[in-house]
């Protein structure tokens, strides 16, 4: 997953609910040192146990782009597959702009 053009992710779930597991998940595939390096902002709020309330995953990029993604409807690799496809995007612009 190409994680240089994300400035932000937030989340907030259940961790002992199955319909959150994509949003663990995509928190667990980011690089250990993003927020050191890359400058990325990362919330968790953890729901509780007994919460009904459905999880959520908002990813902001660089170019300002805000996905908000339902994590009890995409699967993980639905995920990534939506935040890979805006990257790519913007890693092609990044290369011809320094070409």
């Amino acid at each position: 997953m190409i994680t240089n053009f994300i400035t932000q992710v937030s989340t907030k779930f259940n961790p002992f609910s199955a319909s959150s597991k994509p949003a663990r998940l995509f928190l667990a595939s980011l690089p250990p040192n993003a927020r050191s390096s890359g400058g990325m902002t990362i919330q968790t709020q953890l729901l509780p146990r007994n919460s009904t309330e459905k999880p959520t995953l908002y990813v902001k990029f660089k170019d300002g782009k805000e996905m908000n993604l339902d994590p009890s409807v995409l699967g993980i690799k639905s995920i990534v597959e939506e935040v890979d496809r805006h990257s790519r995007i913007l890693k092609k612009a990044a290369d011809l702009a320094n070409a």
